[in-house]
């Protein structure tokens, strides 16, 4: 689908009846949250709030919720777009006509991707005068966070040193009329640039984009090879030019067909608290010191609508979007690594912090070998675990996985760690921010046949310390005991006792973490432990410089003292909403 703007989606989603318009007065601070999480839970339809209260422009949110919604913006699968690139990519090694005449479907996708400069840009009708963020429809998403924040910005830098053009999204908490944070997390483009800028002691112009075309904004979330600019990617995914034009005080080329753009710039060395803010980890990110963007202009086109989106405890928004994202980039991972069979992200545990990949391996070992090219990838570089198994296991299935681990992993064989490395800002489980470590687990077939489990005795486990709330075994492979304090010890002494021998992962989680919901185990489980400090056996010898684990893998994934919140909604919030609910015209 070819969609200029955001109003046309708009238009396209009325027409399928795949959006709401709520005209009843609603308030930006905790309630459009409440409402848009129950409804992204039921894969319902876009919300366009039309009476926000403080702000006259309208306001829409989960355009992204639903796989439907992505077909529609691509017009096929995301598999489908990456199965082209590269078919595309494969027939250039080496080039050929009739090769190129085959896909020349493509090519033509590829001449769309330079942006269409235009002479009058729809942006520019109306110059806000002064410059006031606070007029924008800003949520406040959890109770605690740290104020309002602009949660799907476009922000567009360039580098000063080679002039190359980023787009990316990063959270913007308002400071006030004309001062927001600028929430850059490393190895992201826009924070390579203001350090590169930083360096040169210079300020760094940017431009933020409030509402753009859909394909715009799902390749700002895309983690693009650096250099290859989001406009023009777009452009693909669109398979017609993106309108443009070339903003006068930074020169950076920008949509002409946004809804609002916000200029200024970041200067040098200045730092303000930014946050708290409620992640997608499902918990709040602790306030820390941020660069400081100076807005000087805001322009917006006629009758503008403000897209927002919430992130926190799965399932949420985002997690429709990653989950086309890595859909769309596994056929060129593929091309470039051809051992690998499949790869997934799991949303559950906020992407970076459970990966599960399935290789073809041609010699031993190589699983290992391509575990390590992960972890030195781009953003697959934040993966904090890695687990590989065979090529006929489902790595999209986490019972599946379970399976493998059971019948082949061997802790003295198959467990890497990696202590002190890069990690996710967003992750908290380090000892620093940025910081933190990761690990590798085995659970390939190249060595071992199946192993026989006899199961374990489940009430002995609970019967055996008063803290064990509960308990749960899944698929003979993992058990999670459910622990009200002293996560560590808990483990420890259930290792001692060997009654969970014969299952190759033993883990502790707090009692807010539900055993019989599988999305809320794997988020609990894999948010709340280092891999260093958190992970033990019963048994570690050193052999050389070499460390021999035996027994289970332990996991103590308990809520810790200096970890932040959880994210929960005030009570009163979500009794005002249950009250109202009729009055949003919604039937989820």
């Amino acid at each position: 689908m070819i969609f200029k703007n955001l109003r046309s989606f708009i238009e396209f989603l009325d027409g399928k009846n795949d959006l709401v318009r709520i005209r009843a007065e609603v308030d930006p601070v905790l309630e459009i949250t409440e409402i848009a999480t129950r409804v992204v839970r039921q894969k319902g339809p876009a919300l366009l709030f039309e009476n926000v209260k403080g702000s006259s422009f309208p306001l829409l949110i989960n355009m992204f919720g639903a796989e439907r919604r992505i077909e529609w913006i691509l017009g096929r699968s995301p598999f489908e777009v990456g199965w082209e690139l590269a078919r595309f990519a494969d027939a250039l090694l080496p080039p050929s006509f009739p090769k190129m005449w085959a896909k020349r479907s493509t090519i033509f996708r590829l001449l769309s991707m330079r942006p269409k400069r235009v002479s009058h840009p729809p942006v520019l009708f109306h110059r806000m005068e002064p410059a006031d963020v606070r007029v924008l429809p800003i949520l406040q998403c959890w109770p605690k966070d740290g104020g309002r924040f602009l949660t799907f910005p476009l922000v567009f830098t360039k580098s000063p040193i080679d002039g190359r053009q980023n787009v990316g999204v990063y959270r913007m908490q308002v400071f006030g009329p004309r001062e927001t944070g600028m929430h850059w997390q490393i190895a992201r483009g826009g924070g390579v640039h203001y350090q590169q800028a930083e360096e040169k002691k210079e300020s760094l112009p940017l431009a933020v984009v409030a509402g753009a075309d859909p394909h715009l904004m799902l390749s700002a979330v895309c983690p693009l090879p650096e250099g290859l600019d989001e406009m023009a990617f777009a452009g693909f995914l669109r398979g017609c030019r993106t309108p443009s034009f070339r903003a006068t005080s930074s020169k950076l080329t920008l949509p002409a067909e946004a809804e609002f753009i916000l200029e200024g710039r970041v200067p040098p060395q200045e730092r303000r608290s930014e946050g708290p803010f409620g992640d997608h980890f499902g918990h709040y990110s602790q306030a820390s010191p941020f660069p400081v963007f100076h807005v000087d202009r805001i322009f917006h086109r006629q009758h503008p609508v403000f897209p927002v989106a919430v992130v926190g405890k799965p399932p949420q928004e985002d997690q429709v979007m990653g989950d086309a994202v890595q859909e769309m980039f596994l056929p060129l991972l593929q091309l470039m690594h051809p051992e690998l069979a499949d790869l997934w992200a799991y949303s559950e545990a906020g992407f970076h912090n459970l990966l599960v990949a399935s290789v073809h391996q041609r010699f031993d070992k190589e699983a290992v070998k391509t575990a390590l090219w992960i972890l030195g990838e781009g953003q697959l570089a934040m993966t904090k675990c890695v687990i590989l198994v065979d090529p006929e296991v489902n790595v999209r299935r986490f019972p599946d996985v379970l399976k493998a681990l059971r019948d082949h992993f061997d802790p003295a064989e198959d467990f890497t760690l990696l202590p002190s490395t890069s990690q996710d800002t967003l992750d908290f489980t380090g000892l620093k921010m940025n910081l933190g470590s990761k690990m590798i687990l085995d659970a390939t077939s190249a060595k071992t046949a199946p192993r026989p489990t006899k199961g374990v005795n489940m009430e002995a486990v609970k019967a055996l310390d008063g803290r064990i709330q509960g308990a749960r075994l899944i698929e003979n492979a993992l058990l999670v005991c459910q622990v009200q304090s002293g996560g560590r010890l808990v483990l420890e002494k259930l290792l001692a006792s060997k009654l969970v021998d014969e299952v190759p992962l033993v883990a502790g989680v707090s009692p807010d973490v539900p055993l019989d919901d599988p999305t809320l185990l794997l988020w609990g489980l894999f948010t709340r432990f280092d891999c260093a400090r958190d992970t033990f056996f019963r048994e570690v010898a050193i052999k050389g410089g070499h460390p021999v684990y035996q027994g289970p893998l332990a996991i103590d994934a308990t809520w810790k003292e200096g970890y932040p919140e959880p994210l929960t909604m005030d009570d009163d919030v979500m009794k005002k909403v249950d009250r109202r609910w009729k009055e949003y015209g919604l039937s989820y």
